[in-house]
């Protein structure tokens, strides 16, 4: 199995804190971690297996790291790479906007070939719109995390996640190390 490139955009630590029990969970000898303020577009062209996780800040804005990386997202090619999403937001108090930068990062990638893995349930959600909802299904395009208003939910919807990502990419269980 190929390496998995863990690709993240933190501005006060949460999406980084989520992206290291990610790739705690799924082994530290399978993903190879970055903060997206410090790649170029050939470290994400060298996988073909991707996990991106993005915020949304405030009123649907995509994290200050990855609005300066979007031009060069929107030149690499995704045809043959098979990636996942996980999105951290507030869905109380930005509900009208949830996880809208992952839904919009997502679009860029499919647009340019992706095969998307990961698809997470809205159950036990409660927000008002979200531009990461998989159109005609009860789905976001990706794991949601809300650290905000749900942090005692994250270790187990991480648990679940990854066990679906191991599955879908057909990595060994044996190496998931799941809780914190």
């Amino acid at each position: 199995m190929s390496k998995i490139g863990l690709f993240y955009g933190s501005d006060e630590g949460n999406t980084e804190s989520v992206a290291l029990r990610i790739r705690a969970r799924l082994g530290e000898d399978n993903v190879d971690l970055f903060d997206i303020a410090d790649v170029t577009q050939l470290d994400i062209a060298n996988y073909q297996y991707l996990i991106f996780g993005i915020p949304t800040w405030d009123f649907g804005q995509i994290q200050s790291d990855w609005e300066e990386f979007w031009e060069d997202v929107q030149e690499i090619d995704f045809s043959g790479k098979t990636v996942a999403l996980f999105g951290l937001g507030d869905q109380f108090g930005y509900g009208d906007y949830f996880l809208d930068a992952m839904g919009m990062l997502h679009d860029v990638i499919v647009e340019k070939g992706a095969t998307i893995v990961g698809h997470w349930s809205t159950e036990g959600y409660e927000y008002e719109a979200s531009k990461a909802e998989v159109e005609g299904e009860a789905k976001f395009v990706g794991l949601a995390i809300d650290e905000d208003q749900q942090e005692e939910l994250t270790t187990e919807r991480l648990n679940r996640w990854c066990q679906q990502i191991a599955e879908e990419l057909a990595l060994d269980s044996d190496v998931l190390e799941l809780d914190d």
